[in-house]
């Protein structure tokens, strides 16, 4: 087991400001476009304590409070990345960490097709990236950097369940916990989970869905995880429920897998797995799926019409969070399908806005708890980058930059499946 202290070695350095004669200019120009806000305010003071003020004030509020110059430099250099960059250095802060970066997610479509900053983005897009081949140690070095930096890290801010993905709030005022059992309850109503099925989890995190599976519709489990941490305590909880009987926990690369499975799930693992290995994924539980079977895929997505700019230049979180990991978009998923595999799109249901209510909560369970993990050895730089992680995820989520879908894949001629999952609420 890898101690915090070789965990946060392994966190990457930010790249330093320099000091090249542009501070002046990327000031004007940032300043420029913060005039232009639109649907909120913004109280920006300065390095040298001078307050200003932006937008049109038909919204929220939010106070922010540039440190150090810094700031201008690295968005000079690295755009959007650089605005994550100079938050974790300290060079900025604000009272609203998700209200900002929402406030100025709503106005940056608008941003970039002005001039200075259209000519910036133009060149940033011209940079080159080749993404490095997605082998299967590759798959297990960066799943690594990501879920063994410590299961008491994420006990912090996850529910009991130690659920890490989206969840399903029913009704206002639903609790973490139970709205995360809702979504699991719900993806196992769409695909008619029994007692005869047996199901394989692909990415199974620390075992909340196989648990559920298992003791609410008595289902077998077989759940994969290429996280030694996750693996180790998933097997625990397993032996502790005293479901070792109905649930199996290997740690095991999904490509590598045999055998025929009634159903499948997968529950926010298609983002970890990079573009090249989309028909990768579709063929291989094609391969898997039994004659009549059917697949749930739960997965974080980007709308369409951004994702080829996306996917050729990695952004904060990529670099930062989650290596090797690349949002899909639905048609490129529905592409790979088509070409890689037997498997066709049964239903759909977006669910992404309840995720920036799980991110809400994850966030500030994370701040409540930071004493926490500066006690279990995390420094503030970690603190900072996980709650700009968050903050940002949140942001992108409420403004509905981005997807999270559930989907019910399966062939033709399967006359099992429901109709729609039952309409039950958790009170």
């Amino acid at each position: 087991m890898t101690s915090v202290a070789s965990d946060r070695e392994r966190l990457r350095a930010h790249p330093r400001t320099g000091r090249f004669g542009v501070t002046a200019a990327s000031r004007r120009v940032v300043l420029d476009a913060l005039a232009r806000i639109e649907g909120g305010t913004l109280e920006l003071t300065l390095p040298d304590g001078s307050t200003r003020s932006f937008g049109d004030g038909n919204g929220p509020a939010v106070g922010a409070t540039v440190h150090r110059d810094d700031l201008w430099r690295r968005l000079a250099r690295r755009g959007r990345t650089g605005l994550g960059e100079a938050y974790v250095a300290g060079d900025w802060d604000t009272d609203d960490l998700a209200g900002m970066l929402g406030l100025l997610l709503r106005n940056a479509r608008a941003a970039v097709q002005r001039e200075p900053l259209a000519t910036i983005a133009r060149l940033g897009r011209l940079r080159p990236h080749v993404p490095a081949p997605r082998t299967m140690r590759r798959a297990r070095r960066d799943i690594h950097y990501h879920y063994d930096l410590g299961n008491d890290l994420f006990r912090l801010f996850l529910d009991e369940s130690m659920t890490y993905s989206c969840a399903y709030y029913e009704h206002p005022g639903q609790s973490l916990a139970d709205a995360q059992q809702a979504k699991y309850r719900r993806l196992s109503e769409k695909l008619a989970l029994g007692p005869d099925d047996h199901v394989l989890e692909i990415g199974c995190g620390w075992g909340g869905f196989a648990l559920h599976a298992a003791t609410e519709r008595g289902c077998r489990v077989t759940g994969l995880t290429i996280s030694e941490q996750q693996h180790a305590l998933a097997r625990e909880r397993v032996a502790a429920a005293g479901l070792s009987d109905r649930i199996e926990i290997l740690f095991r690369d999904y490509r590598t897998m045999e055998g025929s499975f009634s159903k499948i799930v997968s529950i926010e693992m298609f983002e970890a797995i990079g573009y090249s290995q989309f028909e990768t994924f579709f063929r291989t539980a094609d391969r898997l799926l039994a004659p009549g079977g059917s697949i749930g895929l739960q997965t974080i997505a980007i709308p369409d019409q951004r994702f080829d700019r996306y996917r050729k230049r990695p952004d904060w979180i990529q670099q930062y969070i989650f290596p090797g990991s690349l949002m899909p978009s639905l048609t490129a998923m529905t592409r790979a399908m088509t070409r890689a595999s037997t498997l066709h799109v049964h239903g759909l249901e977006e669910i992404g806005i309840h995720y920036a209510d799980t991110l809400k909560e994850w966030r500030e369970r994370f701040d409540r708890r930071s004493e926490d993990a500066l006690a279990l050895g995390y420094d503030e730089r970690f603190a900072r980058i996980w709650r700009y992680y968050l903050a940002s995820c949140e942001a992108l989520f409420r403004t509905r930059s981005m997807r999270d879908v559930q989907l019910v894949l399966t062939r033709q001629y399967n006359e099992s499946l429901p109709a729609f999952p039952s309409p039950r609420l958790s009170h």
